[in-house]
């Protein structure tokens, strides 16, 4: 009997039972489609929840690790802060005139800040992974290549940022960042017939440092979606070999 024809057995047979057993609690059925998935060589229910959860913390935890380093931030090019859009020009201008070291300051203070605010998500990741329903976790397993990080956007953004703003406010401070930022932005309204500056550096960093963590966890959770070898346990292999199947 092959895997399909086994699998539609197995549906029957649990079909006519539950048919012939008024009786049969939710709770029992949830028991007899565990068992008939671990029959058919799936994972149960639980061990997709805990699969899936594991891979999350892994792939979080790995993220936050990477960019809490020094140079986190400021060595990764796909999530380095620079200046903001609107200060584009005056960063132009005053290299031009000769204040180009001052320029470079300020984009290294702001990426310690991300750096040092980096850590304080752990634990808001951790509390969205544990409280996933079900219906999330397959909807994770089975979505698209980022469906993941898309959860993670929606469902800790607000809170990030909150965590966020206070820790790098108090490090734009510690490293200097604000006196530099207040300096350039200083020289440069001093420019004549320049429109004059001054975005909320605190609110740009925070956004930017929130947005590098989604990035890293977009590769972290490519990579255990392609790469088999980023499967580091028997469970993670059997839960996204099964999500490998279903495609």
């Amino acid at each position: 009997m092959n895997f399909f024809s086994l699998k539609s057995f197995l549906s029957s047979f649990l079909l006519v039972a539950f048919l012939l057993t008024s009786c049969t609690s939710t709770a029992q059925i949830g028991k007899l489609l565990d068992k008939a998935e671990q029959l058919a060589g799936n994972p149960t229910t639980s061990e997709i929840s805990s699969g899936l959860k594991e891979a999350l913390e892994k792939g979080t935890g790995i993220s936050v690790d990477r960019l809490s380093l020094e140079n986190g931030y400021l060595g990764n090019l796909d999530v380095k802060i620079l200046f903001p859009e609107e200060a584009k020009q005056a960063e132009r201008t005053l290299r031009n005139l000769g204040f180009g070291s001052l320029c470079d300051e300020v984009i290294t203070s702001v990426n310690r800040a991300a750096e040092d605010a980096a850590q304080e998500a752990k634990p808001i990741f951790t509390a969205a992974i544990k409280q996933m329903s079900f219906q999330d976790v397959q909807k994770i397993l089975l979505g698209s290549q980022n469906a993941a990080t898309q959860y993670f956007q929606k469902t800790t953004s607000d809170s990030l940022s909150t965590k966020f703003r206070p820790v790098i406010e108090k490090s734009l401070e510690k490293v200097n960042a604000t006196k530099y930022w207040d300096d350039l932005v200083t020289q440069y309204n001093k420019v004549p017939l320049v429109k004059k500056m001054n975005p909320d550096l605190t609110a740009y960093v925070t956004q930017k440092a929130i947005d590098g963590l989604f990035v890293e966890i977009a590769k972290e959770e490519l990579k255990i979606r392609q790469n088999v070898g980023a499967r580091t346990s028997p469970l993670l292999q059997k839960v996204f070999g099964y999500a490998d199947r279903q495609k």
